[in-house]
C-alpha cells in the first residue's frame, strides 16, 4: 500500500515537472505607472455614444486589474492610454424568409481603433496598434422593431470585449 502511494506521489511529481509553463502570465508595463488616464475615445464613425460605451468599458475593464488608479483626465498622469475609433461596420450575415421576402435575420458588428499606450513624457509608445479590432454577431430575430435593442446589447457586449482584448494586449506579455 505504502509502494503505490509512493508511485502515485513520484509519478505525479514527475509529470508536474515536465516542463510546461505557461506563457505570458507576466505583466509589461512600467513598474512606475500608478495612474493612467483614459480620455474619451476619439470617434470618426459618427455612432451617436460608442466613444462613451467604448471608453468606459477600457476604464471599467483596467480598473479590474487592481494595480492602476484610472482617471479620465490628461494631466497628472503616469501613463495615458488614447484610442480613435476609426470604424464601425454592421453588415448581414444570414438571411431568411420565404420567395420574395426575404430580410436579414443576423448581423456581424465589428468596432476598429487606433490605440496608443504611452508613458508621459516618453516619446516611443508602451504599446500601439493601428488598427485594433473586435467582431461580434447578433440575431434580428422576428421582430423589426427590436434592431435597435438587439444593437445596442451587441454593442454592449462588443465593448466590453474590445476592452478585455484591448488592456491584455496592452499590459500583458503574450
Amino acid at each position: 500500500m505504502k509502494r503505490s502511494l509512493l508511485s502515485v506521489a513520484i509519478l505525479g511529481a514527475l509529470a508536474s515537472a515536465c516542463g510546461y509553463a505557461l506563457v505570458g502570465r507576466g505583466v509589461t508595463t512600467d513598474p512606475s505607472i500608478k495612474r493612467i488616464g483614459v480620455p474619451l475615445s476619439k470617434d470618426k464613425t459618427g455612432k451617436p455614444g460608442l466613444d462613451a460605451r467604448v471608453t468606459q468599458a477600457v476604464i471599467e475593464e483596467l480598473l479590474k486589474r487592481g494595480r492602476f488608479v484610472i482617471v479620465k483626465e490628461t494631466t497628472d498622469v503616469d501613463a495615458l492610454v488614447e484610442g480613435e475609433i476609426t470604424g464601425f461596420n454592421v453588415v448581414p450575415v444570414n438571411f431568411s424568409g420565404t420567395s420574395g421576402q426575404t430580410q436579414a435575420s443576423r448581423y456581424a458588428i465589428t468596432l476598429t481603433a487606433n490605440v496608443l499606450y504611452r508613458k508621459v513624457g516618453q516619446k516611443e509608445p508602451l504599446w500601439s496598434n493601428e488598427a485594433f479590432s473586435l467582431r461580434d454577431e447578433y440575431d434580428m430575430g422576428d421582430n423589426a422593431t427590436a434592431y435597435f435593442d438587439r444593437e445596442g446589447q451587441s454593442i454592449d457586449r462588443l465593448a466590453t470585449g474590445f476592452a478585455r482584448s484591448l488592456v491584455a494586449a496592452m499590459l500583458e506579455a503574450f
